[in-house]
């Protein structure tokens, strides 16, 4: 049975019910883990870059025009 790396806790999964990538809570403490093997099976943390990739495109800079934009308005300010 595999341990939660946080707090070593068992946590109760069969091979055969789950797939890597899948994303677990541990029972114990509740931290995120990820399958990132099934023969044996290993846990990882969940790294919160991970959540960000799937939930949308992450990217948090702006474009070009946007700061070619906020230059120009910071000009004006001035």
């Amino acid at each position: 049975m595999p341990l939660c790396p946080e707090c070593e806790a068992e946590v109760d999964i069969e091979e055969d019910e789950v797939e890597e990538g899948e994303v677990l809570s541990c029972p114990e403490c509740g931290v995120e883990l990820e399958v990132v093997n099934t023969n044996p099976i290993e846990l990882d943390l969940l790294e919160e870059e991970d959540e960000e990739v799937e939930g949308g495109d992450g990217d948090m800079h702006l474009d070009e025009e946007d700061e070619e934009e906020e230059d120009e308005e910071e000009e004006d300010e001035q």
